[in-house]
């Protein structure tokens, strides 16, 4: 049987001051979006790397089940959490 994963879009402010979830938004087709800030500058792939690390404690997950799946130099990013489901995404952000 194929370990569970998710989907988690996130919209990302880079140079934020600090690390931290902010809650969900809807873009504009009303699609939901985690608002995350973290604190790294978007060179060297700096604060993608802060993304996952935020999003994967938060989900009490290793760093290596966290993949960007789109969005490396965008603000809106999509990505894939290995071992992690739509209720373990819920529990850790709340439900969107």
């Amino acid at each position: 049987m194929a370990e569970p994963s998710a989907h988690l879009t996130v919209r990302v402010t880079p140079r934020g001051g600090r690390d931290a979830v902010e809650g969900w938004t809807r873009d504009a087709d009303g699609r939901p979006l985690l608002k995350v800030r973290v604190a790294s500058a978007p060179t060297d792939g700096a604060a993608n790397a802060a993304v996952i690390a935020l999003v994967a404690k938060a989900l009490g997950v290793p760093r290596s089940a966290v993949t960007l799946a789109a969005g490396a130099g965008a603000r809106v990013k999509r990505l894939k959490i290995a071992g992690a489901g739509a209720d373990d995404i819920a529990r850790a952000f709340g439900a969107p």
